[in-house]
C-alpha cells in the first residue's frame, strides 16, 4: 500500500466495489468524502483539501457534476418558478425511473419548458410518445438537448438542502476540467451518475482515454447513489 493510500480509510460505498476491470486492466475506485457542500463553495479549494493529499500521478478524478453545479451558482429556486398547465399535463406522461424524476416532477417540467420552449417540448412529448410505441426511450431529452436530463433538486428525499432548489448542470465542463488540470497536474472528469446510466459531461482535453473508456471506470456508479457524500472519486491503476 502506498503512502498515500495509507493516510485515508478508502472503503467502497455500500453496494459497490473498490475494484473493476476494464479492457483487461484493473483500476480502484477510492470514494472521498466531504463535508456537504453548498452553493457558492469554490471547487479548487475543494480539490485542494480533500482530493490532493491522497492524489498519485496517474490518477484520474471522477467529480460529481452536482457539485460542480452548486459551486458555480447555476440553479433557480422554487419559488422563482410558475408552474403551467402544460408542465402538469405532460408531467403525468413522464415516466418514473430509479435514475430520479427528472421532468416528472412538476418543477423540472416547466424549467424544461421555460428552457426549451412550449413549441418545441410539445414536439418532443408527440415524438416520445411515437417512440414508446416501438420501444424506443429516451427521445424526449436527445431531441430537446441542451443537457435537460441533466436538471436535477427540487426534491429532498435524499437531503432537504434540495428541496427548494433546481441544478441546471455545470457550466463550461470541459473548460473546468482544463482549469483543474493546469493547477494541480490532475487528470479529471465531470460525470452524471447514477444506478442506470453514466454520462460523461466533460473532461479535460489531454486526459490519455476516450470516453468510452472513461465511462466503463465509473459504470456501476461507485459515488452511491444516496447520502454517501463521496463527491469524489479518486480512481488509480492497481
Amino acid at each position: 500500500m502506498t503512502t498515500a493510500e495509507a493516510a485515508v480509510n478508502f472503503l467502497a460505498n455500500p453496494g459497490r466495489e473498490l475494484a473493476r476491470e476494464v479492457e483487461g486492466e484493473t483500476w480502484h475506485r477510492y470514494p472521498i468524502r466531504t463535508h456537504f457542500v453548498e452553493l457558492g463553495e469554490n471547487y479548487f479549494e475543494l480539490v485542494e483539501r480533500y482530493v490532493l493529499p491522497f492524489y498519485l500521478e496517474g490518477d484520474i478524478l471522477s467529480i460529481s457534476e452536482k457539485i460542480i453545479t452548486l459551486c458555480q451558482k447555476n440553479v433557480l429556486y422554487r419559488d422563482e418558478i410558475k408552474i403551467g398547465l402544460l408542465a402538469r399535463v405532460l408531467s403525468r406522461f413522464v415516466t418514473k425511473t430509479p435514475k430520479g424524476e427528472r421532468p416528472g416532477n412538476l418543477y423540472k417540467m416547466q424549467v424544461t419548458i421555460n428552457l426549451c420552449g412550449r413549441r418545441r417540448v410539445l414536439i418532443a412529448a408527440v415524438l416520445s410518445a411515437i417512440g414508446k410505441l416501438f420501444g424506443v426511450r429516451g427521445i424526449f431529452y436527445s431531441f430537446l438537448g441542451n443537457n435537460i436530463s441533466n436538471i436535477d433538486g427540487f426534491n429532498d428525499v435524499s437531503w432537504a438542502y434540495y428541496g427548494d432548489k433546481g441544478l441546471l448542470g455545470p457550466l463550461e465542463p470541459v473548460r473546468v476540467c482544463n482549469e483543474i488540470r493546469e493547477r494541480f497536474a490532475m487528470d479529471c472528469m465531470i460525470v452524471d451518475a447514477n444506478n442506470i446510466d453514466v454520462e460523461i459531461m466533460g473532461h479535460n482535453s489531454d486526459i490519455p482515454y476516450d470516453q468510452t473508456y472513461l465511462k466503463a471506470l465509473i459504470q456501476d456508479n461507485p459515488a452511491g447513489q444516496g447520502r454517501e457524500q463521496t463527491p469524489f472519486i479518486l480512481i488509480r491503476k492497481a
